[in-house]
């Protein structure tokens, strides 16, 4: 599997990419992808979003 996460985004197919946290859209190949990432009970945790107006509304809810 390719990492959803690298920074290039090449060959993910949708099945494998991750899905916003917000609005539930597959990220693939996008450049407004943004990653939250924090430590909860000693593993890594995180949470995708297609764009930066989603993150927003996502912090703003949380």
């Amino acid at each position: 599997m390719v990492d959803p996460t690298s920074d290039l985004g090449e060959d993910v197919d949708e099945a494998d990419a991750p899905s916003c946290a917000s609005c539930g859209s597959k990220i693939v190949q996008s450049p407004t992808h943004r990653v939250v990432t924090w430590i909860e009970d000693g593993s890594v945790q995180t949470r995708h979003f297609c764009s930066e107006e989603c993150k927003a509304e996502a912090d703003d809810a949380w």
